[in-house]
């Protein structure tokens, strides 16, 4: 199959004629056009942007089913903890919110089990889960229960009281120097996956949706796998991880 070339030729275009365009002095802008040939403008790869699915307003309440719960996503940070702006790009993700509505919960085997986490809670959920819903002009997030990390029960992340089988982890810092006595750079730092388990969920469900709990204690200095969990970094600096349980590898003494 024979490739299709592509050439482009400059096209001037004076700003002044870009009125709608601020922030830009009147000079000439260089553009470029592709000449007319046999590629076709559907055969281009489509982007597709994923947004949240609005709500219509004539739709006043969201009900959610089963184990999924409604959370009212807190916004992203705008600033430092030093106070600086931050651009839009350089925000990181929000991964917490508060629960807005709750399922009726879930049957397992022949046990019903309710959701543990009540309306009002803020609650701390992984990257990525859920489904984003902009109801009222609000961005929310319609996701499963086994999603939450954990329960914040104050602004700082070192209380966060972790749900089911989850472990939470203040992580040791990395090593500042090698073996050998040379000084390690933030760049060639490893990063460590050594901890000290500060709380534990109440455990997972087993097939009958009993609860068996945890074989980790708090207190306990852990070895898990890297790359596991959700990060997090306190008030005070550190650095704090919340995992599962079967992320944790070893127990170490």
């Amino acid at each position: 199959m024979a490739a299709t070339q592509l050439t482009a030729s400059p096209v001037t275009v004076s700003v002044r004629s870009l009125a709608s365009l601020e922030g830009l002095r009147a000079s000439s802008v260089k553009f470029t056009s592709l000449k007319p040939g046999t590629l076709r403008q559907n055969q281009f790869r489509r982007f597709v942007v994923r947004a949240a699915s609005v709500v219509a307003p004539k739709y006043t309440t969201i009900k959610p089913l089963g184990d999924r719960l409604l959370v009212k996503i807190k916004e992203a940070e705008e600033k430092t903890l030093g106070g600086i702006l931050l651009p839009s790009t350089a925000q990181s993700k929000p991964q917490g919110g508060e629960v807005v509505a709750v399922g009726e919960g879930r049957t397992i085997g022949k046990n019903k089990i309710d959701i543990t986490v009540p309306t009002g809670a803020q609650i701390i959920y992984s990257k990525y889960a859920g489904t984003e819903v902009e109801f009222n002009d609000v961005k929310h997030l319609i996701l499963k229960e086994d999603d939450i990390v954990g329960i914040l029960e104050t602004d700082d992340i070192k209380d966060l009281k972790p749900l089911n089988d989850r472990v939470f982890i203040k992580v040791a810092e990395a090593e500042e120097k090698t073996a050998g006595g040379l000084l390690l750079t933030e760049t060639t730092k490893e990063k460590p996956s050594i901890g000290t388990v500060i709380a534990v969920g109440p455990g997972s469900l087993d097939e009958e949706g009993s609860v068996t709990p945890l074989p980790i204690s708090t207190g306990s200095t852990v070895l898990y796998s890297k790359y596991a969990g959700n990060d997090f970094k306190g008030k005070d600096g550190s650095n704090y991880i919340a995992l599962r349980a079967s992320d944790v590898m070893a127990i170490l003494s």
